[in-house]
């Protein structure tokens, strides 16, 4: 996967210093920061959310931004709702943008055929998507989590190709999947005639690192899987926020309040030393600890997209710095960071050279 030029359109569209790659084995060229949904917008679908989450798609959009990503269960279905009217405010052209949303947990009611990968939920979920985003189609939808021991992969592969071949969808793909599930789900694609998932939304940052960089490794060799990775600000560690404590107008002191705190635990303190670290790193190469995380994030060219999220369009304004960063990631760099961070993974590599074969005089 190579970073893309993006050729300018006129006023429409300047993407500035945006990168963009392939969507995995696809030709579908996808900005390398996309904006998402989750714990962001829904909370009241009122006017002034809209106008929001609006302010916020436009800030992306104004920075080459052109990936957005949201999902049935986020806000209850709320989300779909906001980021339909939000797109739809900022008049973009359908063909311009990409939008992705995910099926598997429902939209909140308690139902037994609102969630799963079942035909029926994967058909009429998408309906039901499709109507909150107030769209005809979404540019990828995803399971997003495998539904391996209540339905046969056969069932949900095909599903997801009755959305593709009806219009509903342009791609499909998965989200925290297990690689033995994805390749289960190549494998019953390539039976069957069928097309595979292309896509994968896992969890990516400088402390969760293994199952993207290990576990992975082959996905990428055989398939050229893609990935559009969520909290690569490891839910806002990595802004170095907080280093010196809770802020008060925090997310988490507000989601956390009666609670015992992770700051607590002897992992996250952990983590917070390391964030001190790295931020001496960063500020020596002229930018914020965040702009560090995230250009680490996008080093790695199995990452076809991180997912920011952000309420105000100066968080947006401030994450895209990370492209200036970008460059300054040089081998040493990167090497620093390893050894800072202390938890790079054993990655797969080739069999070893084979021993010379010797016959045992016993089995004679």
């Amino acid at each position: 996967m190579t970073d893309q030029g993006y050729p300018q359109t006129g006023k429409r569209f300047d993407p500035k210093n945006m990168l963009f790659r392939y969507l995995g084995d696809t030709g579908l060229k996808v900005s390398v920061l996309g904006l998402g949904g989750w714990l962001t917008y829904g909370a009241d679908e009122g006017v002034k959310e809209v106008e929001q989450t609006a302010a916020c798609i436009k800030e992306a959009w104004d920075h080459g931004i052109n990936f957005f990503d949201t999902a049935e269960i986020y806000a209850e279905g709320k989300s779909e709702i906001i980021m339909g009217k939000a797109l739809k405010k900022c008049n973009l052209e359908r063909d311009d943008y990409i939008i992705t949303t995910k099926l598997m947990f429902g939209d909140g009611n308690a139902f037994p055929n609102n969630h799963g990968l079942s035909r029926k939920h994967i058909i009429e979920g998408m309906k039901r998507s499709l109507k909150r985003l107030e769209l005809k189609s979404v540019d990828v939808v995803y399971a997003h989590r495998a539904d391996f021991w209540s339905t046969p992969m056969e069932e949900t592969v095909r599903a997801f190709n009755t959305l593709i071949e009806h219009g509903h969808a342009h791609y499909w793909g998965t989200s925290e999947w297990t690689a033995f599930e994805i390749e289960h789900a190549q494998h019953v694609a390539t039976r069957l005639g069928l097309i595979g998932p292309v896509v994968e939304q896992p969890q990516y940052n400088m402390f969760v690192r293994e199952r993207f960089e290990a576990e992975y490794a082959p996905l990428y060799k055989l398939y050229n899987y893609g990935t559009t990775i969520w909290s690569p600000l490891y839910q806002g560690i990595l802004t170095g926020k907080y280093n010196d404590g809770i802020p008060s107008n925090s997310r988490y002191a507000t989601v956390s309040k009666g609670q015992a705190s992770m700051f607590d635990q002897p992992e996250t303190k952990a983590q917070i030393e390391k964030v001190k670290q790295l931020t001496k790193v960063a500020e020596r190469l002229g930018g914020s600890v965040a702009s560090l995380a995230l250009a680490w994030v996008i080093k790695n060219p199995h990452v076809s997209v991180a997912i920011l999220g952000a309420t105000k369009a100066e968080q947006i304004t401030e994450n895209v710095k990370c492209l200036e960063l970008y460059p300054k990631m040089t081998n040493e760099v990167m090497k620093e960071i390893d050894e800072i961070l202390g938890n790079a993974p054993k990655i797969p590599g080739p069999a070893p050279p084979r021993l010379p074969m010797t016959r045992n005089k016993a089995l004679m």
